[in-house]
């Protein structure tokens, strides 16, 4: 028997070989394939058949597979147990195939590396919550945070010594934190409950991460966007590289980016954070905290943004009147408040259907979404204008 693998699974291998650290969703027809270690470990995590296709040196290879039109739930399943998966697709019809000989194999190529910060669909995400991937990044005597929500677009920076990461990630608590390798930041990921992904140095190149950042946002200078130090542009270079590398050069729509001062919000340690219950509860859920006691916002976005502001109370006296004079002004005009809160709650996540439809994974339902958005966005600023 020859050693010698068929062309599928040396096509398969070269792919596996070529994204390594990832379970690979192999296309094939109306199913995506799992092989080898990848169908060992698939299979006990999502708890489906473990079966067998052929042999690859003498051994019989396992493999186990899930349908493509219920895959979602199967992602979110394995992004939740701590794998990324990459996605190979069919670049091409079998028919297109055939027709270069009976024993060419469709052409196939990753699209996708799913990862626990880089999700987008609606049903892989808590639509109350940011999905945050966050970068720390180390220049010399600097060092800096930044994050990003790839499904609403929103991208912020920081200056962040060492011993603030831990407060910081508590903050903001994001899926997935990106370091350079040798890091050893295990430990504060683990305590933030993110996925730590290591990169390469270059990642974080400050002199490359210009370049990419201006690639991103089609500019030439990212003077319009405010100063930032080194370590703040390795750190969003690096968010830059690696969305260029999970999306395979197809990107997200990402905001400018917004630079935060450390004096701007309170500073909460986290055991504290985790104490007061802020946003979370002891048990690890929503339920139990003071986000859940007195969130009554009537959108999406909405919630995100009160998350927010309770997670990380602002100093600033100007900011806090304003808000306080909002509050005020809607509590004198409970008619205002009323038209408000239901035109709000017909408005669908304008900014997670974006985010879709910008990647290419959007639908009917999203350019709707846009359509109902734009329509109550009008009614909102009328009501607005006539103060009553």
């Amino acid at each position: 028997m020859s050693d010698q693998p068929t062309p599928m699974m040396a096509q398969y291998l070269a792919i596996r070989e070529a994204n390594p650290g990832a379970l690979l969703f192999y296309r094939m027809g109306d199913f995506y394939e799992m092989f080898f270690d990848d169908a060992v470990a698939a299979s006990a995590a999502l708890d489906i058949a473990l079966t067998r296709r052929g042999t690859h040196l003498g051994e019989p290879i396992p493999m186990c597979g899930v349908p493509v039109h219920s895959a979602e739930s199967y992602l979110l399943a394995l992004i939740r147990k701590g794998f990324r998966v990459a996605i190979a697709e069919q670049m091409e019809d079998p028919a297109e195939a055939r027709k270069r000989g009976a024993k060419s194999v469709v052409a196939r190529d990753v699209v996708r590396l799913v990862t626990p910060g880089t999700l987008t669909e609606e049903s892989l995400l808590e639509a109350r919550r940011h999905n945050f991937l966050a970068s720390f990044a180390n220049v010399r005597d600097e060092s800096a945070l930044a994050w990003v929500d790839i499904s609403t677009g929103e991208f912020r920076v920081m200056p962040c010594p060492l011993a603030r990461l831990a407060p910081e990630l508590a903050r903001h608590a994001p899926r997935e934190l990106l370091a350079p390798e040798g890091s050893r930041l295990d430990e504060i990921a683990h305590e933030a409950r993110a996925a730590l992904t290591e990169l390469p140095a270059g990642s974080f190149d400050s002199g490359a991460a210009t370049r990419r950042l201006g690639a991103m946002f089609g500019v030439e200078t990212l003077d319009g966007f405010g100063h930032f130090g080194r370590a703040e542009l390795a750190a969003m270079g690096a968010i830059a590289d690696y969305l260029d590398l999970t999306q395979k050069g197809r990107m997200p729509l990402i905001r400018p980016p917004v630079r935060e001062a450390m004096g701007g919000a309170m500073q909460i340690d986290a055991a504290t954070r985790r104490n007061l219950e802020l946003t979370q509860a002891l048990s690890g859920g929503r339920e139990g905290s003071l986000l859940a006691a007195i969130d009554r916002t009537a959108t999406a976005g909405g919630a995100r943004l009160l998350e927010r502001r309770i997670g990380a109370p602002s100093r600033d006296l100007d900011e806090i009147h304003a808000r306080q004079a909002a509050v005020a002004h809607l509590v004198a005009a409970p008619r205002l408040t009323a038209d408000l809160r239901e035109a709000l709650s017909r408005a669908p996540d304008m900014d997670r259907a974006l985010s879709r439809l910008a990647l290419e994974r959007g639908g009917p339902r999203d350019l709707a979404g846009i359509r109902a958005g734009l329509t109550q966005g009008a009614a909102i600023a009328a009501m607005l204008d006539c103060g009553d």
